[in-house]
């Protein structure tokens, strides 16, 4: 496994880098720059110190004495005063002084010239400023540290500065580095607890705008997980109840042919019916085959020309066993003619499947279930009410499934469609299904290019209504 260092590590380590380079950069600068400065105010002083004990010998009345003054307030400065005679003698000369002046200094200042050098002497680097007077010549000699001792001081004090400086730069560093991280790492931890399943996940936004953007994107990804697994849920559920009620049909029918209440007459009708239910059966199979090839959410449209009044007639061959044998009365209201509609008549026949799966659970014994079939022209606008019909109006096929159980109220009829709100609404009160049967109702109709709509029917109980649009150019029978 490979390790690696933490963010707050790498912000802090590259803060503490930051940090010394920029101090190095500036010590170097500022040491460079102040160590010229105070040489040159040094040497500048010196000479002016020359200048005036130059002024100050030559305007004495006695030089010698002088001399001497001169010499004693300068040795309070820790600047050496020599004094060159005629004769190219020193006085007042020790050891370093002698050290510092050179014969060519004396030749230079007896020939009246002044000197302005800087040397090493015994061992010591020192300043000398030479100026000729009436008896001989003048020297000052002061080593370079005494002369740029403050600015050595302020050196080290700037030094002081700077490291204190790298230290607070390091601690701020690691401050902002863990500042920075924590919210990244509640972040990672949320991550890790989505991967583990968990879809209560919620991180709070903080710190920079890039942070908190990633907490943001966690929070979204945890509600879009959530909201893609119950579409999951609830697809496998509606999934389950489309695949009832041909296994219910196949399975009724089975049981009948090996029990042998199946007239042997009849036997070719059962198994032509089977094999419809069947081939049902292997169309939403395929369908789930797509889906998960394709990742799709959305069942396939394949539309052609169905006569709506004999896939009315197939499904009431279906469900008329269904209800006889849960003692409900069927009746199917269809007109002799065809009715043809350009659509997809598995999706139809899954509508109306659904419609009576839903009727059925809670159509009490002796009550109805009625499937009407019909095509009305729908009302041009601007039609006067009662008004005759132009003669060239659209059309649309009507397919009605009503029933004689207890009904919806007119606040049921406003969320009939809203997927597990009437389930949760009777469930305990009444028998209810998954929840989701009206809803798939509701979204193939919706892609078949038609409206449901739910109301009271005429035998008591709930009246559903689906109508499909007739294309231009479609027969109507």
């Amino acid at each position: 496994m490979i390790h690696r260092g933490t963010l707050a590590q790498r912000i802090s380590l590259l803060a503490a880098a930051i940090a010394v380079i920029t101090a190095l950069l500036a010590g170097v600068l500022a040491i460079s720059l102040i160590s010229r400065t105070n040489a040159d105010n040094a040497r500048s002083t010196l000479s002016k110190l020359a200048d005036a004990a130059k002024a100050t010998a030559d305007l004495g009345v006695s030089p010698e004495a002088s001399q001497s003054r001169a010499r004693q307030t300068l040795r309070g400065l820790k600047i050496q005063s020599v004094t060159v005679d005629a004769n190219g003698k020193l006085a007042g000369a020790n050891a370093l002084g002698r050290a510092s002046i050179t014969t060519a200094d004396v030749a230079q200042l007896l020939s009246g010239g002044e000197v302005s050098k800087q040397r090493s002497a015994a061992g010591q680097r020192v300043l000398i400023e030479g100026r000729p007077t009436r008896v001989g010549g003048i020297v000052l000699v002061q080593r370079r540290a005494d002369a740029t001792a403050f600015g050595d001081q302020v050196i080290r004090r700037v030094l002081l500065a700077l490291v204190i400086g790298v230290v607070i730069a390091i601690a701020l560093g690691v401050l902002v580095a863990q500042r920075i991280s924590r919210p990244l790492r509640r972040t990672a931890q949320a991550a890790h607890a989505l991967a583990a399943g968990h879809r209560d996940v919620a991180v709070s936004p903080e710190g920079p705008a890039e942070v908190a953007e990633v907490g943001s994107a966690v929070n979204m990804l945890a509600s879009a997980l959530t909201h893609s697994e119950a579409r999951q849920r609830e697809f496998l559920l509606s999934v389950s109840h489309e695949l009832r009620t041909p296994l219910t049909a196949i399975t009724g029918y089975a049981e009948s042919l090996a029990d042998g209440v199946v007239p042997a007459e009849q036997s070719p009708e059962i198994g032509a019916i089977m094999l419809t239910e069947a081939h049902r059966l292997n169309r939403l199979v395929a369908d789930l085959l797509d889906l998960a090839r394709l990742g799709a959410q959305e069942f396939r449209i394949d539309i052609m020309p169905v006569d709506l009044t004999e896939l009315a007639r197939a499904a009431a061959q279906v469900w008329l066993d269904r209800c006889r044998s849960a003692g409900v009365t069927f009746r199917l209201e269809a007109p002799d003619t065809a009715i043809w509609c350009e659509t997809d008549p598995s999706r139809v026949r899954q509508i109306l499947d659904g419609l009576f799966e839903n009727a059925l659970r809670v159509t009490p014994t002796g009550a109805p279930i009625v499937l009407a079939v019909r095509a009305e022209a729908v009302r041009a606008v601007g039609a006067e009410a009662g008004g005759a019909q132009p003669p060239k109006a659209p059309w649309s096929i009507v397919l009605e499934v009503r029933d004689g159980g207890p009904g919806l109220t007119d606040a049921d009829l406003a969320v009939a469609f809203e997927r597990s709100v009437l389930y949760e609404r009777y469930r305990g009160i009444r028998r209810v299904g998954t929840g989701l049967g009206l809803a798939i109702v509701y979204g193939l109709a919706q892609r078949l290019g038609g409206t449901v709509q739910a109301g009271h029917s005429a035998e008591g109980g709930a009246r559903f209504t689906v109508r499909l649009p007739v294309r231009p150019g479609s027969p109507i029978g």
